[in-house]
């Protein structure tokens, strides 16, 4: 009997007398052996086998979920969080501000980084997981450094961050042999490089003048993953070198937002036990309370549920992707502003309300909405029309606030998250919107 030229798949699932990719990864050995699939001219697979000691997480076993390494690496970014939320709140003044700013944008980089990139290699593997657990010590020495990162800690901080940034790209470029991932790494290598300098010179200074430096640094490196990290004679990347999961991206922005409201509910603990039982503080610790409850509510209603489908249905899943992890960039820093609140108003919910502690507590809540907003137009190609209105009340609190304390600002902040709760929960009463996330979204790190 003649023999096709083609492989034809047998049962078992068998495609020309090769093992599926679960049983070539039982095999072992030293390096993971994996199973491509491409068309030829005539329409039918030819399997190709390539070898890749890290294990692309595309085929394998891998579960659709986070893996458990993944939720221990989250554990580090609890402290870091809580780590920056106190040195803005020991200080509310806009030169620290910009100063902790600077240091989240370093930690959120670093997060997102290594969610995609757990998300394209198999995390099981030790390479990987030896990466991930190296990068998870830099940062809790990262989050070690924060309190004078601007002080005598600059220099650490800034080591801890560069060997997370140029180690891991160098790393992959070793243990990589797919050309194309390999070509990722050195995009980003090559920005790390470029931003390193600025990020050397000011842990040597100070005066303001580290801060500067730092800001064109991490500007740099965002601007660059906005724009596909382009690189001459390479190009920029694109959404097929990221081969991102929705189901897992998704479920790992989540995460993100419960570590801000777990920080939040953190501090809101420390700050009511920090002193006496007082009214006026039992009514702060309510208020406080509530606002995470229903900023938790706002979040998961809808497009939090909705996001994994929002990706599956999207023509540029990867690119949709990243444009989420803009909007819950966005929503977190919300939610840290609301957890400095805790800290202000619970110390001190009585007396006048200076414009800095305004900022916080309006601030806060406007934020998260902003985010939402957007996290509505990436999963439904349209805006809440109650994230307007609410951006709209908070601004019309702002001129009463110079005639009530503290207390009752929050209470106002709070006011307004309940009404777009309650909306949200009466409007899913009356109708409700399938995902239709927009065909061509704003670009956020690939074309």
């Amino acid at each position: 009997m003649s023999r096709s030229p083609h492989p034809a798949r047998s049962a078992g699932g068998r495609l020309g007398g090769v093992a599926p990719v679960a049983e070539i990864d039982a095999m072992g050995g030293a390096s993971v052996v994996r199973l491509l699939r491409r068309n030829d001219p005539g329409g039918l697979g030819i399997p190709v086998v390539a070898s890749n000691d890290v294990g692309l997480a595309e085929g394998s076993e891998q579960p659709a979920r986070p893996a458990f390494l993944e939720l221990f690496f989250d554990l580090v970014y609890v402290l870091a969080l809580i780590a920056l939320t106190r040195k803005l709140a020991d200080d509310i003044t806009w030169p620290v501000a910009g100063q902790t700013l600077i240091l989240f944008l370093a930690f959120s980089l670093i997060w997102a980084l290594t969610a995609w990139t757990a998300d394209t290699f198999d995390v099981n593997r030790p390479l990987v997981q030896a990466q991930v657990i190296a990068v998870m010590f830099a940062s809790l020495v990262m989050a070690a450094a924060v309190p004078k990162a601007y002080g005598r800690h600059g220099l650490l901080f800034v080591v801890a961050y560069l060997s997370v940034q140029l180690g891991s790209s160098v790393y992959y470029l070793l243990v990589l042999r797919r050309p194309t991932l390999r070509t990722r790494s050195r995009r980003i290598l090559f920005w790390v490089c470029v931003s390193t300098p600025a990020w050397v010179a000011g842990a040597f200074v100070t005066d303001g003048t580290r801060e500067i430096l730092w800001a064109v640094a991490i500007g740099a490196e965002y601007l660059a993953a906005t724009l596909g990290w382009p690189v001459p004679g390479i190009g920029r990347s694109h959404s097929g070198e990221w081969r991102l999961v929705g189901e897992r991206v998704s479920e790992r922005y989540r995460q993100f937002v419960i570590i801000a409201l777990g920080v939040s509910i953190f501090l809101i603990g420390s700050a009511f036990s920090a002193g006496g039982f007082t009214a006026n503080r039992i009514g702060a610790f309510v208020i406080v309370f509530v606002t995470v409850v229903l900023m938790w509510r706002i979040y998961i209603y809808r497009a939090g549920e909705l996001l994994t489908k929002a990706i599956a249905a999207a023509p540029d899943p990867s690119r949709l992707i990243q444009f989420a992890a803009v909007t819950h960039l966005i929503m977190v820093t919300g939610v840290m502003v609301t957890a400095v609140t805790s800290e202000l108003v619970i110390a001190r919910p009585r007396g006048d309300t200076p414009p800095s502690w305004v900022a916080v507590i309006l601030g806060g809540p406007a934020l998260f909405l902003l985010g939402r907003g957007l996290l509505d137009y990436t999963v439904f190609s349209r805006v809440s029309w109650s994230r307007m209105v609410g951006l709209f009340l908070l601004g019309l609190v702002v001129p009463a606030t110079g005639l009530v304390p503290p207390l009752v600002v929050a209470l106002l902040a709070m006011a307004v998250l309940f009404l777009i709760a309650t909306s949200n929960l009466l409007t899913t009463q009356l109708r409700t919107f399938p995902p239709r996330p927009p065909t061509n979204p704003p670009p956020a790190g690939m074309r």
